[in-house]
């Protein structure tokens, strides 16, 4: 938001320094992002936070550099002359509706309508504002001073010299300042008089009361209406305007009458109007008065800092709040109406959490003060969880064999989400109530969707290879408890540019899975399955103790390398971490030898490796897979499975003859249980 210095002089003096203008004020919590010469002025270009819509003004924000830089505060002139004809005997002001909380009309007779007075179109000018008579820029510029949005009427246009707030009927138009015609319904709050709407409650005027050249009496309305209501309506009509941004954010109801006499009398002024005595202040439920304490020695002991009674009460006091001395070292505190929607914080007490009251006096007082200290710690540290322990080595396990950890959204697409293989489902997806997205409308019940997105984007930004697991909680849906799983999506290859590519492939994901699973102590078996998601013939279910655990395959998919993925119910791992175990080799020369067997190819390879390890074949030190072969001179039907063993003893040099007998004996046991026969 965009503010004049010179706009703020007028009611403060102000540093000589810009920049320590600037600076006072961003370390005070209102960050000053810009500043813009513009002819002799300089444009503040200051973040006024959501929850400080007092400071969405020139007077709100000189009031905070009188605190911040300790000087004095000129409030805007607001008295005035008035005739012996009242308001209150030509204007009625009936609150139908709730939401209003308090409508203050002041009746302005004989203005005449013309150009604005060159000081009130420079002020203007300054902020970017557009002259465009002095009736306007009145309400316009008490807006921009005082915060509070003002409206005029032509009052002879307005019907019976009524006004009424309520709730607009179905079916009902207006059509506002801007020539739109506005469909109304109950949810939007309207000004109306004795016939039709007039305006919209806190957003903007018709066209039909419009003040134009040929208005000689004008009605100055200044309300209070509910933020949330303001913010319905606006958002139903696609609307936003100065008023409504206040408005929406919570304006001072303290402030109406004010700004309203305000108002009257730069009327009478710049416009030669005669301002009626009195005004119509109708109040519905004025906002409950918000009290709260301040000890100083707790906010010495929360900041780490010393503080006293006297310094507390005094930084309050500089941004208005009302404060009383207590003998024990306490000050009450009670918050002006400017702040009231920052410090209300929703309590139905009327009481100001005291840790706000703190962050105003040590944002007044200078945070650059506080002295940097580590907190003191009462009790030893409770540690870590056995979960948070797992969590941490199977990341450490996965990094170590090249993974990079990503962390996608909990929430897909339901097609994402019915499009892979999930460990678990139980009935519907949990939808989520107010999606970002269609596209992020459920929860996830795999890990593997949201890793296929982020290869894919990276594999088409011209990344050779990915690897990436990610650890999360998935949502089986219905009444199902939430299940935290480990997935690894990976693919291409990431050999030097002088190495020959190694393409990544279905066996190394086996391996990294094994190596995961191993890790942890936990006995995996593979059984070929069609999965969804996954390739026909390349993909496996993953079983421990007869349990489907995970599962892992060639991912379905235009790829511009093939991808591979894998998921696996942390569960397993819950064992604990295994301790390396380094085994010494002997120092004796083995005896290699390779043997083919060939078989059914619906036989796996886990169960051909498990008869292996089952059989007792003496210093048989390792075996490993090296061939599958299926083509000419293999049976239909079949496939020739190469083996390669090792054989070594610790103590000697074994004979070929010793191994040979016991490899024949091996053999033929393979031979047996799987042997092809026609």
């Amino acid at each position: 938001m965009e503010l004049s210095r010179n706009w703020l002089a007028h009611y403060v003096e102000l540093p000589e320094s810009a920049e320590e203008l600037a600076a006072g004020l961003t370390a005070a919590g209102h960050a000053v992002e810009g500043m813009t010469e513009r002819g002799d002025d300089l444009l503040l270009d200051v973040d006024v936070t959501t929850n400080r819509p007092d400071c969405m003004s020139h007077f709100g924000l000189a009031r905070e550099v009188a605190a911040i830089f300790g000087r004095e505060l000129t409030p805007p002139e607001s008295a005035c002359a008035e005739s012996a004809e009242a308001t209150a005997d030509h204007v009625a002001v009936e609150l139908a509706d709730g939401d209003c909380r308090r409508y203050v009309a002041r009746l302005v007779r004989g203005v005449t309508v013309g150009p604005s007075p060159p000081w009130l179109a420079r002020r203007l000018e300054s902020i970017g504002q557009r002259p465009i008579n002095n009736v306007v820029d009145v309400t316009n510029f008490v807006l921009w001073e005082t915060g509070q949005p003002i409206h005029a009427f032509d009052f002879a246009k307005v019907t019976g010299g009524r006004i009424v707030v309520r709730a607009a009927g179905e079916g009902e138009t207006l059509v506002t300042l801007d020539g739109e015609r506005r469909e109304l319904d109950p949810e939007v709050l309207v000004i109306a008089d004795a016939e039709r709407p007039v305006a919209l409650a806190g957003i903007m005027g018709g066209l039909e009361t419009e003040v134009g050249e040929g208005s000689t009496d004008v009605l100055v309305e200044s309300a209070h209406f509910d933020p949330r209501r303001t913010r319905r309506g606006a958002g139903r009509l696609g609307m936003h305007t100065d008023a409504s941004h206040r408005f929406e954010r919570g304006a001072d109801f303290d402030a109406c009458r004010w700004a309203a006499d305000r108002v009257a009398r730069l009327l009478a002024e710049v416009a030669g109007g005669t301002v009626l005595a009195g005004a119509v202040d109708e109040v519905g439920t004025p906002p409950r008065e918000l009290k709260g304490t301040v000890d100083a020695s707790r906010l010495s002991a929360f900041a780490g800092a010393p503080f006293d009674a006297d310094g507390v009460a005094a930084a309050l006091a500089s941004v208005g709040v009302a404060v009383e001395r207590r003998g024990d070292g306490v000050v009450e505190a009670t918050v002006p109406g400017w702040r009231w929607y920052d410090f209300a914080d929703g309590r139905p007490d009327g009481r100001v959490w005291e840790a706000d009251l703190y962050e105003e006096v040590l944002r007044l007082t200078g945070f650059d003060g506080i002295p940097s200290a580590l907190p003191a710690l009462g009790e030893p540290d409770a540690g870590s969880s056995a979960e948070h322990r797992l969590r941490h080595a199977v990341r450490r396990h996965l990094a170590g064999l090249g993974l990079v950890e990503a962390v996608t959204y909990a929430f897909q697409s339901p097609a994402e989400e019915d499009s892979i293989e999930a460990l678990r489902r139980a009935g519907e997806a949990l939808q989520i109530a107010n999606p970002l997205s269609e596209k992020l409308s459920v929860m996830r019940r795999s890990l593997l969707p949201g890793l296929v997105e982020s290869a894919r984007f990276n594999l088409r930004r011209g990344a050779q290879e990915v690897r990436l697991y990610e650890i999360g909680r998935c949502f089986p849906g219905g009444d199902a408890e939430e299940l935290e799983t480990v997935a690894v999506v990976a693919g291409g290859h990431a050999a030097a540019p002088w190495d020959r590519p190694a393409e990544f492939d279905l066996f190394d994901l086996k391996g990294i899975v094994e190596s995961l699973a191993e890790r942890f102590g936990a006995e995996l078996a593979a059984q070929p399955t069609r999965l969804a998601g996954f390739l026909t013939g390349a993909s496996a279910r993953l079983t421990a103790g007869g349990e489907t655990v995970g599962h892992l395959g060639r991912l379905e998919g235009d790829f511009p390398v093939p991808l591979f993925g894998a998921e696996l119910a942390t569960s397993l791992l819950a064992g604990g971490e295994r301790e390396g175990e380094v085994v010494l080799p002997s120092r004796f020369p083995g005896i290699a030898i390779d043997l083919t067997l060939t078989h059914s190819a619906e036989v796996p390879w886990a169960e051909v490796a498990a008869a292996v390890e089952a059989f007792d074949t003496p210093h048989l030190v390792g075996f490993h897979l090296k061939d599958r072969y299926r083509g000419e001179g293999v049976p239909e039907g079949a496939v020739n499975t190469t083996l390669g063993f090792l054989y070594n003893a610790e103590e000697r040099s074994l004979t070929r003859d010793e191994v040979q007998a016991t490899h024949e004996r091996l053999a033929a046991e393979l031979e047996r249980a799987f042997g092809w026969s026609e």
